[in-house]
């Protein structure tokens, strides 16, 4: 099982917007288009649900509550536990999932996207769930720097937040100082 994968599958629902159940369509990836046909009006507000939930522990990962971390992925790991077969077409095609055939899409997903978490907590450690430090971005990721030091989701946030603050320092270097007149 690539429980990488599905950590990422935490990641993107932290990220999502889910207004609609296009947008959660679009939230599920390829390798799992099946869901897409299958999702129902239910599982949006499942998802909008666990996606606080999600989020909550990212932000007691960032801020090194892991006791709380802990605490919440193990509820979702009891809200949706995960029931593990073996699926495939043929013998070369044989993989795993987390949960049986035939429960909701929500479950499915939120399975594995809890358990992913739980697994990449357990290896390591919450300090590596991280909420981007751009204040106008939010998103989360998961740091796979090799000194645990990433504060940004992506390069696009950290220049954005670097040139900002270049040119913040800039404008304060530029006004005139007062110099009081005794």
């Amino acid at each position: 099982m690539n429980f990488d994968a599905y950590a990422r599958t935490g990641v993107d629902l932290v990220n999502a917007h889910l207004d609609d159940l296009d947008d959660l369509r679009a939230l599920i990836p390829d390798e799992n288009a099946w869901m897409r046909d299958e999702v129902a009006d239910r599982d949006l507000a499942v998802f909008r649900r666990a996606q606080k939930r999600l989020r909550d522990v990212f932000e007691y990962g960032t801020s090194g509550r892991d006791a709380q971390a802990v605490a919440e992925l193990n509820a979702l790991l009891e809200a949706f536990p995960v029931q593990p077969r073996i699926s495939g077409h043929d013998s070369s095609d044989w993989h795993m999932h987390v949960t049986s055939r035939g429960a909701s899409v929500s479950a499915e997903y939120l399975a594995g996207a809890a358990w992913g978490l739980s697994v990449w907590l357990c290896e390591y450690g919450s300090a590596r769930f991280g909420v981007c430090a751009d204040e106008r971005c939010g998103n989360v990721y998961l740091d796979t720097s090799s000194n645990c030091c990433r504060r940004f989701c992506s390069e696009r946030c950290a220049t954005r937040s670097h040139v900002a603050a270049h040119r913040a320092r800039k404008r304060a270097a530029e006004q005139p100082t007062l110099t009081p007149v005794p």
